[in-house]
């Protein structure tokens, strides 16, 4: 009966046999030669390193363990070892190459690996393909070189080159941390020019608010029949506004108008007695915004279709509200970054110092 036992530099073969010694000239020599010995006692179980029968006696004789003898307290077996030096070089080669800069061994990959969702299964900003188009306007532009604001309105008008009228938008990053009640930014502004883009009103109301509302221009106008097309998956408008006394029993669409942004919020002005003039507001350019978890604003600011003029306006408008709404719990530098861009287009980013001192100017 043969078993093998292998080791990180090496491979011993035991076998048992019913010789009663082991003689040196059985070992080989590469092993023979090698300095302290190891003694073998066998047990039930053992493992083997490069491994010598020790002699018996305090001084070096050729008198071997005898394996058969019933003094040495061991199984009658016999022991050949032999070590193969190629073997020894080709794991220590591989042992090398399974290392790392380190030194440290690779663990290896078990299982397979979980496929990403969302935001995670995006490719790297390196690995992601653009068109022709966008290289091209890109070129317009110096990469991270800061513009002031007329520069970076005029950029933008040149890089809107889609078949189609693109939205001009403003992205403003503030040090602010929104986990933070005293550090939440939400807050509406009007656009002096409007957002070039017609808006649908659907009105909460009852009695005399809904005559109201429908001499006003709403779109659509309900009470109750409402909150239930709207809990049907009805969601053909772009702002709900609500009376005060509708807002009981428009709680329970929270969960279907809260991830959307149409739930009506007193500080969006979208829950007010003034109907009429609400509506006419939005019609003609308010809009609500919010900081997002890491702290920026995304607004638009018109379409890339506006005068140079009109941009600037609405531009300077959206930064003259964002920082009115400054929350107090925000503590040093407010702006960190700000930029303008074309729906499909690179951005544009600003100087901060010059931004506010044109505000201030205008």
């Amino acid at each position: 009966m043969a078993a093998s036992t292998a080791t990180p530099s090496t491979t011993l073969l035991l076998s048992y046999a019913t010789a009663s010694s082991v003689f040196p000239q059985d070992l080989n020599p590469s092993l023979s030669s090698r300095p302290k010995p190891h003694f073998l006692n066998c047990s039930n179980t053992f493992s083997l390193y490069p491994v010598l029968l020790h002699c018996r006696g305090r001084k070096p004789t050729n008198n071997w363990v005898d394996g058969s003898s019933p003094k040495s307290r061991t199984y009658p077996v016999a022991i050949a070892a032999v070590a193969s030096q190629a073997k020894v070089a080709k794991d220590l080669e591989q042992d090398e190459d399974d290392e790392d800069e380190d030194g440290v061994k690779k663990a290896a990959v078990t299982g397979s690996t979980k496929p990403k969702k969302g935001k995670a299964a995006l490719p790297l900003k390196r690995d992601r393909t653009r068109s022709k188009r966008f290289l091209e306007v890109q070129k317009l532009r110096e990469n991270k070189k800061e513009y002031d604001v007329k520069t970076a309105v005029q950029l933008l008008k040149q890089m809107a080159s889609t078949k189609f009228v693109e939205t001009a938008e403003a992205h403003f990053r503030l040090n602010i941390d929104p986990k933070y009640n005293d550090q939440q930014l939400r807050a509406t502004v009007s656009l002096p020019k409007g957002t070039g883009r017609t808006v649908k009103v659907a009105v909460l109301a009852q009695g005399e608010m809904v005559d109201e509302a429908k001499n006003a221009g709403a779109d659509l106008v309900g009470g109750e029949d409402l909150i239930e097309q709207i809990k049907g998956g009805f969601m053909d408008f772009d702002k709900l506004i609500a009376s005060p006394d509708m807002m009981p029993k428009a709680a329970q669409l929270g969960k279907i108008l809260g991830p959307r942004g149409l739930m009506p919020n007193p500080k969006a002005g979208t829950v007010t007695s003034a109907i009429p003039q609400a509506i006419q507001e939005f019609r003609r350019g308010k809009l609500e915004y919010r900081a997002d978890k890491t702290g920026i604003v995304h607004m638009p600011i018109g379409k890339a279709g506006f005068s140079e003029e009109d941009l600037i306006e609405n531009l300077l408008a959206a930064i003259k509200s964002v920082e009115t709404n400054k929350p107090s719990g925000a503590k040093g530098v407010y702006w960190k970054s700000a930029h303008v861009c074309s729906s499909m287009g690179p951005s544009i980013r600003l100087n901060i110092r010059e931004m506010l001192d044109y505000k201030k100017s205008v």
